[in-house]
């Protein structure tokens, strides 16, 4: 009677978890009714819940959107659960979020006829295990961002995988307090991009045939700028060779091919540790903002810049003589490892309230100490007959404060 009883007591003990959780997740398969049966999840959840999607294919003519706080939204691994548009008709993007506190994790996301995952003014947001690709390859047609934050705080990358974009594979803009771990970027234009963005860390990623590596940019004419704090360190940037192939007219049009890691306008950016090699252009690339721009409170020159303790190998063999004539123009042969454009404002560039933009600590190659070179274009444009480029590595010798760590505000 007793035992009985006892196992009375386990039932009802699992039924009630069962009725939690039916109340608090909702596990979804693919097929016909998928997508009504997803959007109506996403649309209906409430703070707290779990979403759940099984292994299998899904397949979605119409984009995905979720605007509830604090729903996490979760498949069986990022190659087992696969939402694919492949044959999406509607929707400028896979899937839209635009609440805080989101956490997107284990599936994938292919084939979208615009950008992967799009979040805007999130308050915290988390993508772990996430992969996004478009499969046909590199083409100009793919969609431009693969996983696309924008205008949040507190946004978590961490071992996703992006492939593919015709932009920007991992790309975070007009952000703060940003994290981009563990996570693999190839096949991209750029592969990972922190856009007017502050206090950043880029750690333990790898980066390969991309056209750019990692980029760290500030753009004008957007509503967030001046870049800062900004720490890359710990990644593999390798073998980026695929060539640009942004439609017309995007910025990132210009990145040269085979460019390790960019940083254009940027200011309080460190490169630390990382290795770098096999990148046709350049490893290194200090650039200024090279177009007009209206923006009158834009500042297209990049300051405090600090490079050290990174290996650096093979990178500099095959200049793109397009996207990057100024260094081919000045320099014949293979190119250093660091390169900096050497623009600077007026007053610096006459002696006046002269600066340390860049600051470089030691950097290697395999047989030993990395080089530089300044390639002066401010006095090439100015006063071009008495340019001359300067590659004394010492004269930029020195060290500056190591960046902060980035703390969400919810840690």
């Amino acid at each position: 009677m007793k035992k009985k009883f006892l196992n009375i007591i386990i039932l009802n003990i699992f039924v009630f978890i069962g009725l939690i959780s039916s109340l608090f997740s909702n596990t979804i398969q693919p097929g016909p009714r998928a997508y009504d049966e997803i959007q109506k999840a996403l649309i209906f959840s409430k703070p707290g819940d779990l979403i759940q999607l099984s292994e299998g294919i899904f397949e979605f003519e119409d984009g995905l959107s979720l605007d509830i706080d604090n729903v996490t939204v979760a498949g069986e691994g990022e190659d087992k659960t696969i939402l694919s548009f492949k044959n999406q008709k509607s929707g400028a993007e896979g899937l839209l979020v635009t609440s805080s506190g989101v956490v997107l994790k284990d599936f994938a996301i292919e084939d979208t006829i615009g950008d992967a995952i799009v979040v805007k003014g999130a308050n915290g947001i988390s993508f772990i295990r996430i992969r996004v690709e478009w499969t046909g390859g590199p083409k100009e047609s793919n969609g431009a961002y693969g996983l696309y934050p924008v205008q949040s705080s507190d946004v978590l990358i961490d071992s996703c995988i992006a492939i593919g974009a015709s932009d920007a594979g991992i790309y975070v803009g007009q952000s703060e307090r940003i994290k981009v771990l563990n996570s693999l970027a190839k096949y991209n234009v750029a592969g990972i991009e922190i856009e007017n963005s502050y206090f950043a860390e880029v750690i333990g990623n790898t980066a390969e045939h991309n056209t750019g590596g990692i980029l760290i940019f500030d753009l004008p004419d957007l509503p967030q700028q001046g870049g800062h704090d900004i720490l890359v360190a710990n990644n593999l940037v390798i073998n980026n060779d695929t060539k640009n192939f942004a439609p017309e007219g995007n910025i990132v049009g210009n990145t040269p091919n085979g460019t390790g890691i960019m940083i254009m306008a940027n200011q309080f950016v460190e490169i630390r540790d990382n290795v770098i090699k096999n990148n046709a252009t350049t490893g290194i690339l200090i650039a200024s903002y090279q177009d007009e721009a209206e923006d009158k409170n834009y500042d297209p020159i990049g300051n405090h810049i600090y490079i050290h303790g990174n290996t650096l190998n093979n990178n500099g063999f095959d200049v793109d003589k397009v996207r990057a004539k100024p260094i081919s123009d000045a320099i014949n042969g293979k190119i250093p490892e660091i390169v900096w454009d050497g623009v600077v404002p007026f007053i610096e560039w006459i002696g006046i309230s002269p600066s340390s933009r860049v600051t470089l600590g030691s950097n290697f190659t395999e047989s030993g100490k990395a080089d530089f070179v300044n390639l002066k274009l401010m006095t090439k444009f100015l006063v071009p007959i008495i340019h001359k480029i300067d590659n004394n590595y010492s004269n930029y010798m020195g060290e500056l404060e190591s960046i902060k760590p980035v703390v969400f505000l919810q840690d």
